[in-house]
Formats: C-alpha cells, sequence, structure tokens
C-alpha cells in the first residue's frame, strides 16, 4: 500500500528537498470536504508509489506557518510541488 507522508512546520522539507513530485493536501480534521478526499489521496498514494510521485498531507491547524507561506486560504487545498516549487 503506498504511503502518505504527514508534514509539519517542522520538518515541511521533506517536500521542498524532493526532487520527486509531491502531491500535498492541506486539510484539517473539523473539514467535512477534507474527510469526503481523504479516501482519494490514499488511494492516489497507492496508484503512484512506484511512479516517483510523493503524497504528503498537512494539517493546517498544526502547521498554521506552512499554510500560510502556501497562502492556504481555503481546505481542502491539493498543490503538487516538484523540487520545492
Amino acid at each position: 500500500m503506498g504511503k502518505v507522508v504527514t508534514a509539519s512546520d517542522a520538518d515541511f522539507d521533506v517536500v521542498t528537498s524532493s526532487d520527486e513530485w509531491v502531491l500535498v493536501d492541506f486539510w484539517a480534521p473539523w473539514c467535512g470536504p477534507c474527510r469526503m478526499i481523504a479516501p482519494i489521496i490514499e488511494e492516489l498514494s497507492e496508484e503512484y508509489k512506484d511512479k516517483g510521485v510523493v503524497v504528503g498531507k498537512v494539517n493546517t491547524d498544526e502547521a498554521p506557518e506552512i499554510a500560510g507561506q502556501f497562502g492556504i486560504r481555503s481546505i481542502p487545498t491539493v498543490i503538487f510541488f516538484k523540487n520545492g516549487e
């Protein structure tokens, strides 16, 4: 099964330092739409685990600095990163 990487303010460099594609789901536990897409995010992690795509999640309640840095104003927000951009 694919693995979804959880990133926080302290270890978001796991995303910015990767030279692979990284799909990041910005979410919060109280967000209904976030809970609705969670199974899809899990499926994507499984589908793309051998294709050079890392799937990560950032809880915006626990990582407000990262959410602010990327201008996340509504959730869920899904962003692709490559080489930290």
